[in-house]
């Protein structure tokens, strides 16, 4: 196969679609860590510009760069970026947005090291424990983690590490802080732009990224991907290896996103008009400053009275919405035009129901309170 997609069901409902392919390598390079150099730097934009050998230099911005203070203690304690950076200097660098178009990709001299249940933030003090977890987990976890932390280095623990074990958690913090080393070597070695580390493959990025005890299980239709996979699971999360599972497409007859009526659900994707449950729809358009989705009751002309109708189909709207703007990955400014309701109370229901809905998408949204005219608007 030239290339590899995966796709995140929750029962038979699509919610998440990912493509990898080999030409993507120069342009999906999200997460990646480089030894740049400083092609120049612009103090009227306060960011630099990093050559880190791949088409386009990447950029680095005053807000990511790190710097030891004593370096430029007379400028002060926030110096300007010429201060810090110089043209031709060598600088460790990581990939925090992927080039698009004619824009580099966006750079941080913060570097992150994702583990399965940890993130690992070397040379720093951060701290933390993912606000999704429960507080009394959280707490379980806080005083595992000053038994384990690592002085020099700050560490994130992540909602995977729900349940796991000191030894587990050491376990993932002592190959995180050896791939560091690793780093740190292989950059004393280079002296011109290097990639230093490679994000993995796509099926594994998600697999870290996303698997828990929610999910069923993991099919997989490639067998070589498969015993990848399955190394990488035995080696965090053995008791889950029974549910990864191999399907042979040739014994099956038909493929695997068939099976799963996938592809029939990625083509729904690329409409401006979604169905929902009771015949109401969704017109979803695209502008150049945001995204409008408009609400509508279509043939759901309902069995009681109006507001009771406009409600249910609203609260079916909310459901709809979060599971598309995951599906489509719809970043920006979004707005909502849910059908006018009387009662106030319906209202508030809604937009309860819909944040709740948004609360199982991992990036991060804001959204703000039904306005008069009964749209919602938000940021993801």
């Amino acid at each position: 196969k030239d290339f590899t997609q995966v796709a995140m069901l929750e029962g038979r409902s699509l919610i998440e679609h990912y493509v990898s392919r080999p030409a993507d390598d120069s342009e999906q390079i999200h997460g990646n860590i480089y030894l740049g150099r400083v092609q120049n730097v612009l103090p009227g934009m306060e960011a630099a510009f990093v050559d880190i050998g791949t088409p386009k230099n990447a950029v680095l911005y005053r807000g990511d760069v790190q710097f030891d203070k004593e370096d430029v203690v007379e400028q002060g304690p926030e110096p300007r970026i010429e201060h810090v950076l110089q043209a031709r200097q060598l600088i460790l660098c990581q990939v925090t947005k992927n080039p698009i178009g004619a824009k580099g990709g966006r750079l941080t001299q913060e570097v992150s090291l994702p583990g399965r249940f940890v993130v690992l933030i070397p040379d720093s003090r951060t701290y933390g424990i993912s606000k999704r977890l429960p507080d009394d987990e959280r707490r379980r976890l806080r005083s595992i983690l000053d038994r384990v932390k690592p002085e020099e280095h700050g560490i994130i623990v992540r909602t995977a590490a729900e349940n796991a074990t000191e030894h587990e958690l050491q376990t993932d913090m002592t190959r995180l802080l050896a791939l560091w080393e690793e780093i740190k070597e292989k950059s004393k070695k280079s002296s011109s732009p290097t990639l230093l580390y490679r994000e993995p493959p796509l099926a594994v990025r998600v697999i870290r990224e996303e698997f828990s005890s929610d999910y069923r299980g993991i099919i997989i239709d490639e067998r070589e991907l498969y015993e990848e996979v399955r190394q990488y699971i035995g080696d965090f999360n053995p008791e889950f290896l029974d549910r990864v599972e191999f399907y042979d497409t040739n014994a099956e007859g038909l493929s695997l996103f068939e099976n799963q009526h996938v592809h029939e659900q990625i083509h729904k994707a690329l409409d401006i008009k979604v169905w929902l449950p009771s015949g109401g729809s969704l017109v979803i358009e695209h502008t150049e400053a945001l995204t409008v989705i408009d609400v509508n009751t279509g043939k759901n002309v309902g069995k009681t009275n109006l507001e009771e109708t406009v409600f249910t189909n609203n609260l079916e709207a909310a459901d709809e919405i979060a599971r598309q703007l995951r599906l489509r990955d719809i970043g920006g400014i979004i707005v909502i035009d849910f059908i006018d309701m009387e009662i106030r109370e319906n209202r508030r229901k809604v937009l309860d129901r819909f944040k709740n809905s948004l609360s199982r998408d991992k990036t991060r949204t804001q959204v703000f309170d039904i306005s008069e005219l009964g749209l919602v608007e938000m940021t993801r």
